[in-house]
């Protein structure tokens, strides 16, 4: 065999191995080193090849070579969405896209999403889950809530979901994380159904409805629940339109009337009126007495998180009394010292960090960091001109309604709602005065639509974790999703926009004073 042919036959042994290494994670070698080798292709092209088109500068073109990047990155799952996230202020280092004017790099700009107090509020909130989860005071809290309004038919059963959906969103940041606490007592419930036609279209609505719609519903009201939240706060707090905890919760809470809308379209698609739990009540009742009483380190979690959030309710510029002037994030790294308090509660650091889910706070870390390279570049605002010319001339509702249609059309691709609203939030925000509408309601109406991309269940990981469960078809979640799609659009319109106006922020009205 001559030099050559070993070269080749090295070659497909070391491709052969990568291969079989992939698989045996449970992923597609195929997807991921072509999504892998595409990123780095468009990179280059990006950053080495192309000439920056007027009105962009290099620096803009490096942010756009770094989105990119990072955007197949997310789509493919080539590289674990954390390792993207805290690679994005990297590639802009390397680059050299942000440059100050003596050549050196501004550290902090590069690094503005790890230092953003918000990133650190959500630590917390992921340190609270992981003990919540260790505690399994997450199970607890589903089973009372269900055995408290007596669930016994699919309807009682779902609304209840809802119920518990509200209560782990001030616990629990993230609505994946929501759903992956859920999936264990949802099965359980599912399970008590039977395997007739009628009973398995309840269980795909009891899955869809509760696990996915209703995570990401009740998420959108509490600041810390949606990472799309935070993304939002910051280049809020930037711009000098500061939002504290009960205000975000006093904007988006009528968003809580998108569960009835869609839970009375699910009703009535998957025709789930009159169907019966197995054993009805009884049986919910007795799984939630097979846990026993609360434990003393459960009351303890529950005490400290009842303490953080008065601390958050009233904090600086609460309408109810302000009793320090602290950020959230302060706030949450305070908590962070009280919840590791010696002996009160019976896990070890290692236990607690094998349940933070740190991926994702590097995913929003590196999120924040490039929504302000974006920003900083002139990246945001050269994409702001360029849609600004597909709407212009269009009436306020008529710019809302084709960006958000947009923004689904992006999001088919697309499995993280975070890197989605990190690339489309800060262009939207610089389009605001372009088109003549108030920056802060027009960031949320449209960055919004995006937690109720519906579609496919790929494209929310919540809906991922759903369909893990093999109780529904893509079909089935396709039929149900793009009514539910349509109605958010509408009732952003038609509910949140008059909503903003009440509270002082006209969306039609860029010169309104700030309210807050």
């Amino acid at each position: 065999m001559d030099a050559a042919s070993q070269a080749l036959g090295q070659e497909k042994g070391v491709l052969a191995c990568m291969g079989d290494n992939i698989r045996s994670c449970g992923k597609s070698p195929a997807k991921l080193l072509t999504g892998f080798a595409a990123a780095w292709a468009v990179f280059a092209l990006v950053y080495w090849v192309l000439p920056a088109p007027e009105g962009l500068s290099r620096s803009g073109m490096a942010v756009a070579a770094v989105v990119l990047w990072a955007t197949i990155m997310w789509v493919t799952e080539a590289l674990p969405v954390g390792i993207t996230g805290i690679s994005i202020p990297t590639l802009i280092i390397l680059t050299g896209a942000l440059t100050a004017k003596d050549g050196k790099v501004p550290m902090g700009e590069v690094f503005a999403g790890f230092t953003n107090h918000v990133v650190w509020l959500c630590l917390f909130a992921f340190m609270v889950g992981a003990v919540m989860q260790l505690l399994k005071l997450d199970r607890r809290i589903a089973l009372a809530i269900l055995d408290k309004v007596k669930a016994s038919s699919v309807g009682r059963v779902i609304w209840g979901f809802f119920g518990v959906n509200i209560v782990l969103s001030f616990l629990i940041p993230a609505a994946n994380a929501r759903a992956a606490t859920l999936l264990p007592v949802i099965k359980g419930i599912t399970n008590l159904l039977g395997d007739s036609d009628r009973e398995n279209e309840a269980k795909k609505a009891i899955v869809i409805q509760s696990m996915v719609y209703g995570s990401m519903i009740t998420g959108m009201f509490i600041m810390t629940a949606h990472l799309p939240n935070m993304i939002m706060v910051g280049i809020f707090d930037k711009a000098g339109f500061k939002l504290d905890y009960m205000h975000w919760a006093l904007l988006q809470f009528p968003y809580l009337g998108m569960f009835v809308l869609t839970q009375w379209w699910v009703r009535h698609h998957f025709k789930t009126a009159g169907i019966e739990v197995g054993g009805g009540h009884q049986a919910i009742h007795q799984m939630h007495k097979e846990l026993g009483p609360m434990s003393q380190s459960e009351w303890f979690l529950l005490a400290v998180f009842a303490l953080m959030g008065l601390a958050f309710l009233l904090g600086k510029g609460s309408p109810i009394f302000e009793l320090h002037k602290f950020q959230l994030g302060i706030i949450g790294l305070v908590g962070m010292i009280v919840l590791f308090i010696p002996g009160l509660f019976p896990f070890t650091w290692k236990q607690v960090q094998e349940k933070t889910t740190w991926g994702t706070f590097l995913l929003l870390g590196g999120a924040l960091s490039m929504t302000s390279a974006m920003s900083k570049s002139g990246l945001a605002a050269w994409l702001a001109d360029g849609i600004h010319g597909a709407v212009v001339g269009l009436p306020w509702w008529g710019v809302i309604l084709a960006l958000m249609a947009g923004t689904h059309v992006m999001r088919i691709g697309m499995l993280s709602n975070v890197a989605a609203v990190a690339m489309l939030a800060p262009v939207v925000f610089a389009m605001a005065p372009k088109v003549g509408l108030h920056p802060v309601a027009f960031t949320l109406l449209v960055c919004d639509t995006d937690t109720y991309a519906y579609l496919l269940p790929t494209q929310i990981t919540a809906a991922v974790i759903a369909y893990g469960t093999d109780t529904f078809s893509t079909t089935d979640y396709a039929k149900a999703g793009w009514v539910c799609i349509l109605l958010a659009m509408a009732y952003g319109l038609l509910v949140m926009a008059p909503w903003y106006a009440l509270l002082g922020l006209p969306v039609w009205n860029p010169a309104a004073p700030w309210p807050f």
